[in-house]
């Protein structure tokens, strides 16, 4: 007597559809309360009315943001362009540059070099705030600008996603094709490497980005001028005055708020590119 063949086990298209559907709720109800709340009072966010649509006025929360400090988050907004913007820009640059010269070049202790840049990768940020802090006070660098902007120009898992960028994307034989042309190393990178790993240099960027932007333990470590913050560390000063004065509720929400806007927008215009370097490397 044969043994029955087992039935495979599946999952009917509507159960599929329904966790699809409660998992993209699940995602999107804080975003949604993030964009009803921005335009409610102080009543109606300690009231739990953060959902209902009465009492909107966005117009008037953002003119209180505008006001508050003589307009100090925006400073703290401008600050945080700054730093993500100008910041992700060439972190991105240098690790593209390094991958790039671990991907072409063979040089002594090549590997054992990479290994140090994948132990970077273990070390959580928090970890290493205090060492630099320390480090900054001994250049005299403390409460500045560069005591935020500087640590975030190094990256060492961007400079491994570079290399894998490389490995996908630059062939040998285009490169020593240019040597033979006479082009010069410098030339090479800039004008073949560079162009071609664009996908891989634009994922870097997005992701260095993100984490500049949300970056908040390093800022409160190194500053201490307020018109030297970031967005997240302003608004958590904020917040941590809400209990005494209860006003700031509506100036937090309308901040937070948009303070997601530049995350959006970098994701929404670069995600051609963001979407064709994430499958580097899945194909050889």
């Amino acid at each position: 007597m044969n043994n029955p063949r087992p039935r495979s086990w599946t999952l009917s298209k509507a159960a599929v559809n329904g966790a699809l559907v409660l998992a993209t709720a699940y995602t999107l109800l804080p975003l949604g309360w993030l964009l009803t709340a921005a335009a409610k009072n102080t009543a109606d966010l300690l009231g739990g009315n953060a959902l209902t649509a009465a009492n909107f006025d966005l117009a008037k929360n953002l003119g209180d943001l505008a006001d508050a400090g003589d307009g100090i988050y925006f400073r703290w907004y401008l600050n945080s362009l700054l730093y993500a913007g100008i910041g992700s820009l060439l972190c991105a640059l240098v690790c593209v540059a390094a991958g790039y010269a671990f991907h072409v070049y063979s040089f002594p202790g090549k590997e054992k070099l990479f290994g140090l840049v994948l132990l970077g990768v273990l070390v959580p940020t928090t970890a290493l705030a205090l060492p630099m802090y320390l480090l900054a006070s001994e250049v005299g660098v403390v409460n500045t600008f560069w005591a935020v902007f500087v640590p975030s120009l190094v990256n060492p898992f961007g400079v491994y996603l570079a290399r894998v960028f490389c490995a996908g994307y630059v062939p040998g034989e285009v490169l020593e094709a240019a040597r033979m042309d006479g082009a010069g190393e410098l030339r090479i990178f800039r004008s073949i490497g560079l162009r071609m790993v664009m996908p891989g240099f634009v994922t870097i960027l997005l992701f260095q980005f993100t984490a500049i932007w949300n970056n908040f333990f390093l800022p409160l470590v190194m500053l201490s001028d307020n018109r030297l913050f970031p967005v997240s560390l302003g608004l958590f000063t904020w917040n941590a005055q809400t209990k005494a004065f209860p006003e700031y509720y509506p100036l937090v929400v309308t901040g937070a708020l948009l303070a997601v806007v530049p995350l959006v927008l970098a994701f929404v215009l670069l995600q051609r590119h963001w979407k064709a370097g994430l499958t580097a490397g899945s194909v050889k």
